[in-house]
């Protein structure tokens, strides 16, 4: 029986977090770590950094050679969510379609995010 997946990459994110990757000069099993932490105006942010490999208990998400690694705190607020990257005439970067998100502040760097239902994850075996 396969894990769940606690989130998703889009070919467009996967490709991007590669560049990084290779960019930094990872090694074998580098990638990026996602995880959410309190801050900004509607509460809560997305944090993005470089990692070499997974911490004890991260979830590790693979798509075409590109890993993120889901730090524990963060899975519930996470659960379901495509990770996106975008190229616009404005912004450049890293977009989270998550159900979980119930709204956003007006400039787009904070998130107000409710915790998955936990029976989601129990359910899916995880």
């Amino acid at each position: 029986m396969s894990r769940f997946a606690i989130m998703n990459l889009t070919e467009a994110a996967a490709g991007r977090v590669r560049e990084i990757v290779e960019t930094r000069g990872g090694a074998d099993g580098a990638g990026l770590r996602i995880g959410v932490k309190r801050g900004g105006c509607a509460g809560m942010e997305y944090t993005i950094e470089f990692a070499d490999g997974p911490s004890a208990g991260e979830d590790v998400v693979e798509k075409d050679g590109a890993r993120v690694f889901v730090s524990p705190e963060a899975v519930l607020f996470l659960l379901g969510t495509v990770m996106d990257f975008e190229v616009s005439v404005l912004r450049t970067g890293f977009v989270f379609n998550n159900p979980n998100q119930t709204s956003a502040c007006g400039c787009g760097e904070s998130v107000e995010l409710r915790p998955a239902d936990r029976s989601l994850l129990e359910q899916a075996g995880a």
